[in-house]
């Protein structure tokens, strides 16, 4: 069989219309010769009836002490409405279709409720069904443990279930469809040139997810490149193709994506920055500083530590009981609220002589101060005060010309 697997987020599942686009997508592909599996999000988003945050807002509203188990129980019922909703609509129209909760597609789990690994699929029930010709719709976001209980795989989890079944069923395409028409270089929001991109390596695309692109969850494209299968980011609502996201050679042995220096330009706001200074006689400054973190559960990103000192970003959020649990161990710390970070990311950049200097260029013409910068084989972060980060993404989508 060629498999198909095909993922569909809350917004392509939340109104009449969209629901019909969604089936004319999997006719499509049934006409094509695809046996096709589908992975469904819960319909809508946050205060429309059926999505994970208005579930969650029923728990915060009545007591807020429902064990972490019991979540997982409530947090995948929102994907069983999708499912269930999904194949009647096939059923009716002439499409046989049948509904599996992840359990019931063979994923099993490990016992981390809310943020669960995938240990195993099993593909008998799957392969089974597609031959019979059924369309088998898959509830996104979960799975099961050994012991029968549901379990929830974290924020993004159905894209982490498409791309696991595509992977185990060794699909020959995933194809993950939302409300844009692929991945753009930049967020259209702020940037009103960003344009789509045809083509992205895994590395690439991974690194814009990891850095505020919300298209599809980075665990997905680690999933699928480990699997060597491509992946199409497309629009529900217009037959586009989207953008293929692959490291894959051609039909002519050659690579089909521009070996690029700058492929985008990716965002994180709501970052305060932290400094800390080493204390006379102290040598064990940045272990006691980075234990006080773990131990406390506050994530850290931008760490730059020297003999002198660390300089690192925590959320906004944190921001208050970071510094006063400095204070507590005898630090003295400076903080630098409301700054952004700014991520250019492309799969051409280690080794290309120039890149942070027009990185440099670019914000300098602007009168932007750079507060810290970091850098990796395809990536280069710089960090800016908020009120300056729409400047600075416009900035650097212009120097790099991602606009054409």
């Amino acid at each position: 069989m060629r498999i198909l697997v095909q993922k569909f987020g809350g917004t392509s599942l939340s109104t009449d219309y969209a629901r019909e686009r969604v089936i004319h997508h999997i006719a499509r592909e049934r006409e094509s010769g695809y046996a096709v599996v589908v992975v469904v999000s819960a319909m809508g988003r946050r205060g429309e009836p059926y999505a994970t945050d208005t579930l969650l807002s029923l728990i915060r509203d009545n007591g807020n002490s429902l064990p972490a188990r019991e979540l997982d129980m409530l947090l995948g019922c929102g994907e069983l409405i999708s499912a269930a909703v999904l194949c009647s609509m096939l059923q009716s129209q002439g499409i046989p279709a049948a509904a599996l909760t992840g359990g019931g597609a063979g994923i099993l789990t490990d016992e981390q409720f809310g943020s669960a690994r995938i240990k195993s699929i099993g593909t008998d029930r799957l392969l089974q069904l597609l031959q019979d010709e059924k369309v088998v719709v898959v509830t996104g976001f979960q799975g099961v443990t050994s012991k029968g209980d549901i379990t929830t795989l974290g924020r993004g989890g159905s894209d982490t279930s498409a791309t696991a079944l595509g992977a185990a069923l060794r699909a020959e395409m995933i194809d993950i469809y939302t409300d844009v028409d692929g991945i753009l270089t930049a967020d259209p929001r702020i940037v009103s040139e960003a344009r789509p991109l045809d083509v992205v390596g895994y590395a690439e695309i991974g690194n814009m997810a990891r850095q505020g692109a919300k298209v599809i969850h980075p665990r997905a494209v680690e999933i699928a490149q480990q699997a060597h299968i491509p992946v199409r980011v497309r629009s529900t609502f217009s037959d586009g193709t989207g953008t293929l996201v692959t490291d894959q050679l051609s039909a002519k042995g050659e690579y089909v994506f521009k070996d690029r220096a700058v492929t985008g330009i990716a965002h994180v706001a709501g970052v305060t920055q932290i400094s800390v200074k080493a204390l006379d006689g102290r040598t064990d400054m940045q272990l006691q500083v980075f234990q006080t973190m773990a131990r406390h559960h506050i994530s850290v990103d931008f760490i730059n530590v020297t003999p002198s000192g660390a300089v690192y970003t925590v959320f906004d959020k944190d921001a208050r009981q970071a510094l006063e649990l400095l204070e507590a161990g005898g630090f003295t710390p400076d903080a630098v609220h409301g700054c952004a970070k700014i991520s250019v990311i492309g799969g051409g950049m280690n080794g290309q002589p120039g890149v942070m200097a027009r990185i440099v260029e670019a914000l300098t013409e602007q009168s932007i101060t750079i507060m810290q910068s970091a850098d990796s084989n395809t990536t280069i972060w710089v960090l800016v005060q908020e009120t300056d980060m729409a400047k600075a993404l416009r900035a650097l989508h212009a120097k790099f010309d991602l606009h054409r």
